[in-house]
C-alpha cells in the first residue's frame, strides 16, 4: 500500500510540474508535454535517490560514529553523481522536441 501512495504522489507531482512547462510553446505552437513529464520524473527520481542515500548514510553514521567521516565523503560523492545525472536528464528533457 505504501508503494501505491508513493505512485499517486509521483503522478500528482508530475502533473503539477508539467502544467507550466506544457504551456510553453515550441516552434509552430507544438507543446512539449513529453519533455515536461520526463523532467518531472527525473526530478522525482533524483530527489528520491538523494533522500535514500542521505537516510542510509545517517543511519550508518549513527551505528558506527568512528566511520562517519568516510561515510560522509562517500555520500557527498554519490550525491554529486546523482545530481549530475539528474541535470543531464533535465537537459535532455528540455531540448527534446518530438515534432521536429
Amino acid at each position: 500500500m505504501n508503494y501505491l501512495k508513493f505512485f499517486a504522489l509521483a503522478v500528482v507531482t508530475v502533473l503539477i510540474t508539467a502544467a507550466p512547462a506544457a504551456a510553453a510553446e515550441a516552434g509552430g505552437g507544438a507543446f512539449l508535454l513529453p519533455g515536461a513529464i520526463g523532467a518531472g520524473l527525473v526530478a522525482i527520481g533524483g530527489g528520491y535517490g538523494i533522500g535514500r542515500l542521505a537516510g542510509h548514510a545517517l543511519e550508518g553514521m549513527s551505528r558506527q560514529p568512528e566511520a562517519a567521516g568516510n561515510i560522509q565523503t562517500a555520500m557527498i560523492i554519490a550525491a554529486a553523481l546523482i545530481e549530475g545525472f539528474t541535470f543531464y536528464g533535465l537537459y535532455i528533457c528540455s531540448t527534446q522536441n518530438p515534432w521536429g
